[in-house]
This record gives structure tokens, sequence and C-alpha cells, in this order.
């Protein structure tokens, strides 16, 4: 399921960006608990703490990261989790490939699907 648009706006607002946002998606930490939103911008991947109550309201900065910053690799097998700058996040399955594009872009960009419509 996308990330909703009020959801997405509020990202950006609380980032302060009017760049692209490129990914996003919800995370929570590890075991539950605390909710995350991932923002991946051009510039950067954001990580935006919604607290452990909502999931659709940034509280704050958790960490923002260079976009070279690899999120993954998604382990999948008892649900999908990762590791990112020392921190355990679990996702949803449908966020998985969001997550593996997101690190593609960057890392394997000939992996990538060619744009069919490249003059647009």
């Amino acid at each position: 399921m996308p990330v909703p648009r009020p959801l997405r706006e509020r990202c950006r607002e609380f980032l302060g960006t009017d760049g692209e946002i490129r990914y996003i998606f919800p995370a929570t930490a590890y075991g539950g608990g605390a909710g995350f939103i991932f923002v991946v911008t051009d510039d950067q991947v954001a990580v935006i703490s919604t607290g452990a109550l909502g999931r659709s309201t940034p509280k704050s900065i958790w960490g923002a990261y260079p976009r070279g910053t690899r999120i993954g690799p998604v382990e999948t097998g008892g649900g999908a989790s990762f590791e990112f700058a020392g921190a355990a996040f679990e996702v949803d399955d449908e966020y998985v490939p969001v997550v593996n594009a997101a690190d593609s872009e960057v890392f394997a960009r000939d992996s990538l699907p060619r744009d069919p419509l490249p003059d647009l």
C-alpha cells in the first residue's frame, strides 16, 4: 500500500525540503515499539520518528544520512527486517521492494529497468 499523500506532505514540511521524495516507507523498531518513516530524497536518507502511539505524525528527526548510505539488505523469513545506522528495524513485506529499489538506484543502477519514455 503506498504511503498516503497527507503523510508524504507532512514529511516534506517536517524536513523543510522542496526536493523530490524518491522513496518513502514506514518501519518500526525491531520487536515493536517506536514507529519511523524513512524518507529518501535526491541528497539524503532521513529517518523520522513517529513515536510509539501514532504512525502518521512526524515527531522528530532520528537521523539524516547522505544519499549514498545503503538502507538494506532486508532479511526475510520470520518477517522483514534490516539494520540501519546501528539499529534494527522491521518493515511490512509490501515495502521490501521499496527498500531494494532505493538501494538499487545508488548501488546497482544497471539492474534497474530502462526508462521507456526518457523524454517525458
